[in-house]
């Protein structure tokens, strides 16, 4: 009778280490699936077909009535529509196609002019693995790096073209208003700050007076903490 008593405990003991195998391979297998998904949609070769040619909209704008612009940074995976919705969360999960997607959208802060015709201009970018979205946007912590990638373009859907210098990179909290208040930030305000906290910083060719724009990516989903690249916008096509 004892020996039936353990061998039923074994047995028991055995079901629910399968049981528990199980359940925790499910887990692994749905975040794998999961992360592949958001890989894809980090990655969607398709919406290249939308970049402007020559300074030509039309195709960016049959996009999306929400897209804004083209971002490139050059020599980086950095090659996106640039969408604005009604408020900040809209494209946090919303591709430029308007379909649900984990890796959401770039975009540009909704207080700030769609045409970009604001002195400082704030585009927003989730941190995503292998470079993807603004995921990038890390390796600028590397002087070297830096040094080698400090060029871009911004087309603007009304045709408008501006070269991108990249010249700082900073880390923030969220809530630093002179970085992340947009409509309210003074560029002498922000080019101060950036001498005093950033990361790498060339102030040589810059000015309180230029058009800035800055790329800002989280570092972690539990952090509050962000990674911001700063660049000027010169006008191409005036």
């Amino acid at each position: 009778m004892i020996r039936k008593s353990i061998i039923f405990a074994h047995k028991s003991i055995n079901f629910i280490v399968a049981i528990i195998s199980l359940i925790l391979f499910l887990i692994c297998l749905y975040a794998m699936i999961d992360a592949y998904i958001v890989y894809v949609g980090a990655n969607d070769s398709g919406i290249m077909k939308y970049k402007p040619e020559s300074g030509n909209t039309e195709k960016l704008r049959e996009l999306s009535e929400n897209a804004v612009a083209w971002l490139t940074v050059d020599d980086t995976r950095i090659d996106y529509p640039v969408m604005q919705g009604e408020n900040n969360t809209e494209y946090l999960n919303k591709a430029p196609n308007g379909e649900f997607s984990l890796s959401g959208s770039i975009f540009l802060d909704s207080r700030n002019d769609k045409t970009f015709s604001d002195p400082y201009s704030l585009i927003y970018g989730h941190h995503m693995e292998y470079g993807a979205m603004f995921g990038s946007l890390d390796e600028y912590k590397d002087k070297a790096f830096f040094d080698a990638h400090r060029t871009g373009l911004l087309t603007v859907t009304n045709g408008d073209e501006y070269s991108i210098g990249i010249f700082a990179v900073c880390k923030a909290q969220a809530t630093e208003k002179v970085i992340f208040d947009p409509p309210e930030s003074n560029n002498q305000a922000l080019l101060e700050y950036l001498n005093d906290h950033a990361l790498i910083y060339d102030p040589s060719g810059v000015g309180a007076g230029l058009k800035l724009i800055a790329l800002s990516t989280c570092q972690s989903a539990e952090s509050n903490e962000r990674m911001i690249v700063f660049g000027v916008l010169t006008p191409q096509n005036r």
